[in-house]
C-alpha cells in the first residue's frame, strides 16, 4: 500500500487489509517521500481506525524502495500521482505489472478512482477514506484469496 508520506492512506490501507488476509501473507506500507520517515501515521489516522477496531499506532513511516518491488507481489496505489513515481522506480516490465490504483484493482472505474489525501481535512474526510479504504480492500482482498487458494 503507497501513499505520498505513509501517514494517512497507505497505513489505513496496511491496516485494513491485515484484517482482510491470512496472518501468514504479508502487508506492508511506504510513500514515495521520506518526509515523515521513522514517524507513526498521523492522529487521525490512528484514531479513525481505532474507532474500527483496528491497531496502526504503531506502524512507522518509510519510504519505498526498488527492493519493494522485486519483494512483494503486488503494490497498490492510493494515486495517479503516486503510481506514476512507484513505476518510476520499476526495473523492468514484471515489476510494473505489479503497480496498480488500489480502486481500479478492486473494480472501481467511476469518475474518482484514487482515494484522496484527507491530510488537510478533518476527521470526517479520515473517516471517508476509511470507508473507501475499507470497501476497495474488501474486493481486493476476495480477488487476491480466489486467485490463490493456498492463502
Amino acid at each position: 500500500m503507497v501513499c505520498l508520506g505513509n501517514i494517512c492512506r497507505s497505513p489505513l490501507a496496511e491496516g485494513i487489509m491485515k484484517t482482510k488476509l491470512p496472518e501468514h501473507c504479508l502487508v506492508d506500507s511506504a510513500g514515495t517521500i521520506s518526509m515523515h520517515e521513522g514517524q507513526h501515521p498521523d492522529k487521525r489516522a490512528i484514531a479513525v481506525a481505532k474507532n474500527h477496531g483496528i491497531d496502526i499506532s504503531q506502524q512507522r513511516s518509510r519510504p519505498i524502495t526498488p527492493a519493494d518491488l522485486r519483494n512483494f507481489d503486488k503494490i497498490y496505489c492510493m494515486d495517479l500521482s503516486v503510481m506514476e513515481d512507484v513505476i518510476s522506480l520499476a526495473e523492468n516490465e514484471t515489476q510494473r505489472e505489479k503497480i496498480q490504483l488500489l480502486r481500479e484493482a478492486a473494480g472501481d472505474t467511476g469518475q474518482r478512482t484514487d482515494v484522496f489525501d484527507p491530510y488537510y481535512g478533518g476527521m470526517d474526510e479520515f473517516e471517508e477514506v476509511y470507508h473507501i479504504l475499507d470497501k476497495a480492500t474488501t474486493v481486493v482482498a476476495q480477488k487476491l484469496l480466489s486467485a490463490n487458494a493456498s492463502l
